[in-house]
């Protein structure tokens, strides 16, 4: 990782996260249970998120299903890009769990970590370049006001050569963590080194 960064209340350290119900013992989980959390994430079976979530086992394995598929499918737009999405939307909904692992997962693959103290600090003027400030744009307007975005933001990735499977990529990557802030931010909280 790069240097640590902590800028209102957010951090690039890791953190874990503790879950304000109970979880699922991994020694008692069913076989169903175990082969949810082993298709979902590698650190599944010791994560309170997973073992809070795998009470309902169809709907995580929807969920990560449908993560996986956003986040990690080959093809598309880059992957940092949809980390910078996925970044801003954890920074404007507050969630420091959420922003904490897409900013390490940015930084890991764009080799840059300024531009996450800039979304830290305000993402509204963050951004090294167009490109950026155009996803990250997007991303707050999904994030803050969803009856409002239009196709002024397509277009403006479209116009810096983005085609519209990728576009689609980053609308899903912010769409998503809409989604799992609100889980995240709900269900517990995180846990600071």
């Amino acid at each position: 990782m790069s240097d640590v960064i902590k800028i209102n209340g957010f951090t690039n350290e890791t953190l874990d996260w503790k879950a304000w119900l109970d979880v699922v013992n991994v020694e008692t989980a069913t076989p169903e249970q175990i082969r949810i959390l082993e298709a979902s994430h590698p650190q599944a079976k010791t994560s309170d998120y997973y073992l809070l979530l795998v009470h309902e086992p169809e709907i995580l394995d929807h969920r990560s299903e449908t993560y996986n598929a956003i986040m990690y499918a080959p093809g598309g737009v880059h992957r940092a890009d949809r980390e910078l999405a996925a970044l801003t939307v954890s920074r404007i909904n507050g969630c420091v769990y959420c922003a904490s692992v897409h900013a390490q997962r940015f930084e890991q693959l764009a080799k840059r970590n300024q531009i996450v103290a800039d979304v830290f600090t305000d993402p509204a003027t963050a951004g090294d370049n167009e490109r950026d400030k155009a996803i990250i744009k997007l991303a707050t307007a999904l994030s803050e006001s969803p009856g409002d975005f239009d196709a002024s933001y397509v277009q403006a990735l479209k116009d810096l050569g983005m085609n519209e499977k990728e576009i689609l990529d980053i609308i899903h990557a912010a769409s998503i963590f809409g989604w799992a802030n609100r889980l995240m931010l709900n269900l517990g909280e995180p846990v600071f080194p």
